[in-house]
């Protein structure tokens, strides 16, 4: 019964799984570089989740009904150009060692896999599931290293003003924050240019479930990610210098730090909900006004 259960979905949608095969197959070598890479480290350990999200969400929208053994000309030929530039940028990304290039290369190789399997046509939900695999990539250092010292300082800035206003005898350099008896150095994890990114993936995929219809909405909330961001982070420090300062420096280092880290998502993923509602919201009001105007 429990094998039956587990065959289901490969029964369900056989094609789907020959192209997980042939990526595997393709692809293990890359992948267990990155777990001994980028994502073993805790900044980007948020990859493989994203690429298991893309993959279930491009198994919902699979349709076994799609599949077609003939293929256009012009497919045929779409579908060996995106071939030969994966293969391009696998190669180019395994021989220069820049995971970015060999790991990305899986974009245009699914892109075919989608083409080449669902061949009776093409719909525009299939784009989703494949460009959210963007999100695994691990952001490159001339994409982080720019923009982490502006992001360290504000969270930095935020922080000071927040504890001050507290009443805590705090005092800043730069990024070093002094608190008491302790020095507090905030590091690249707490900027929140990581956080930003997987935020920005997890509120596409949020809207991409939910399906909403309003432009203005999906765009608005998009854009909330930004400062959803920065107060998340800006939390998880404030968190860390209290707990440091009334527990002590190894309670900042240790299991609280973790928690810290918890926390961080809670809130955003708060914030991400109540500022879906406040939209929501205003769009009602909107669509309630226009509709009392005619």
């Amino acid at each position: 019964m429990r094998t039956d259960i587990l065959l289901a979905p490969i029964k369900r949608k056989p094609t789907f799984f020959w192209l997980m095969a042939l990526l595997l197959a393709v692809y293990a070598y890359v992948v267990a570089s990155l777990f001994g890479g980028e994502w073993g480290e805790p900044e980007s350990s948020h990859g493989p989740i994203i690429f298991i999200l893309a993959m279930w969400l491009l198994y919902r929208r699979w349709d076994e009904g799609s599949v077609s053994s003939a293929l256009s000309a012009s497919r045929t030929a779409l579908v060996m150009v995106l071939f030969v530039v994966a293969a391009a940028l696998y190669v180019l990304g395994n021989v220069g060692q820049i995971s970015q290039l060999s790991y990305g290369s899986i974009i245009p190789f699914l892109f075919a896999g989608v083409l080449l399997f669902q061949n009776s046509g093409f719909r525009i939900r299939w784009l989703f599931p494949v460009l959210f695999v963007l999100f695994s990539i691990p952001l490159p250092g001339f994409i982080v290293d720019p923009l982490t010292l502006p992001m360290k300082l504000l969270v930095s800035d935020v922080t000071e003003h927040v504890l001050s206003d507290m009443g805590y005898p705090i005092a800043r350099s730069g990024v070093i924050l002094y608190l008491g008896p302790y020095q507090m150095q905030v590091a690249d994890a707490c900027a929140g240019l990581r956080t930003l990114f997987m935020l920005e993936a997890l509120g596409l995929l949020y809207l991409n479930l939910l399906e909403h219809s309003s432009i203005v909405r999906n765009v608005g909330l998009m854009l909330l990610v930004v400062p959803i961001s920065l107060i998340s982070n800006t939390v998880r420090v404030t968190l860390l210098c209290l707990i440091t300062y009334h527990f002590g420096d190894a309670a900042g280092q240790g299991f609280l730090h973790e928690f810290a880290g918890i926390a961080l998502f809670v809130v955003a993923l708060l914030l991400l909900l109540a500022s879906d509602a406040g939209l929501r919201l205003m769009s009602h009001r909107h669509s309630t006004t226009a509709n009392s105007a005619l």
